[in-house]
């Protein structure tokens, strides 16, 4: 699989943008590309990213994703002017019946490596918060900072900013709209990571790599238990394991697993 959903690589570029994609192995790489805008988006790029997240979510072959964005920035955020009558109407360019990039409705079952670089403000910040494992560059400049603008963040930043770098290090952040770098990211739990800038899009694939490796069905069974305890607590999580574990026991790939062990040898796993 190797498609781009906007302009063709060596084609005419479209002033709205576009959203690349890039199958490496199981891996899907989504790029965000609107360079000359700090890759802003527009609700042109939001329906590809959408498109990009349910072809990951869907395709059996793909097991891990990886976005980033094109040039030497992440996103600077939307280009307001583009969304102010949907914003104003409470409607979304997002479609609420498929997979949401910003895990606010349907999150998408495979996990996401992000790989920020540069600007990665308000909702290019909160694009990685919906993500699962982020690897920052050491140039990443955060910020939230819709209060700023007499709005408020709207697409899970609040929600996963509490979640990930807990209350007082969110509300640090979100109430005085600050600029803070990789190192505080890194510190209050946000980046999993960080790396010299430059290094962060091949570390990130390295990482959805080592992901895609293991059993696919395992893997989102795990995502999908640890989401369990998120939204619904210990209790519940913990009785979600007994017949997800029953799936997993009878799988192919579990027996290709205890195989391996005793073979000593890698597996070899086909998601079934």
């Amino acid at each position: 699989m190797s498609e781009w959903f906007g302009s063709k690589p060596n084609g005419e570029r479209h002033p709205e943008g576009r959203v690349t994609t890039e199958q490496r192995g199981h891996v899907l790489l989504i790029g965000l590309d609107r360079q000359e805008k700090m890759n802003s988006f527009t609700p042109k790029m939001h329906a590809e990213l959408q498109s990009a997240y349910v072809a990951l979510d869907e395709d059996p072959e793909l097991r891990a994703g990886v976005v980033f964005g094109h040039g030497k920035c992440f996103s600077a955020g939307l280009d307001l002017p583009k969304f102010m009558s949907l914003l104003a109407d409470g409607r979304s360019p997002i479609e609420m019946d498929k997979v949401d990039p910003w895990s606010r409705w349907i999150r998408c079952r495979k996990p996401v490596v992000a790989a920020p670089r540069g600007v990665t403000f308000t909702a290019g910040l909160e694009l990685i918060l919906g993500c699962d494992i982020i690897i920052a560059a050491d140039d990443c400049r955060f910020s939230q900072l819709e209060p700023k603008r007499g709005i408020m963040s709207s697409a899970g930043g609040i929600n996963r900013f509490v979640e990930r770098g807990g209350w007082g290090n969110a509300m640090y952040h979100l109430l005085t709209c600050d600029e803070f770098g990789a190192a505080e990211a890194y510190r209050i739990g946000i980046a999993q990571e960080v790396v010299a800038a430059g290094l962060e899009l091949d570390r990130a694939i390295a990482i959805a790599s080592l992901i895609a490796a293991n059993a696919p069905l395992a893997v989102q069974a795990t995502k999908a238990n640890a989401l369990v305890y998120v939204h619904q607590g210990e209790r519940a999580a913990l009785e979600a394991t007994k017949p997800a574990q029953a799936v997993l026991t009878n799988s192919e790939d579990s027996r290709e697993g205890l195989r391996s062990f005793v073979e000593k040898r890698s597996a070899e796993f086909k998601g079934r």
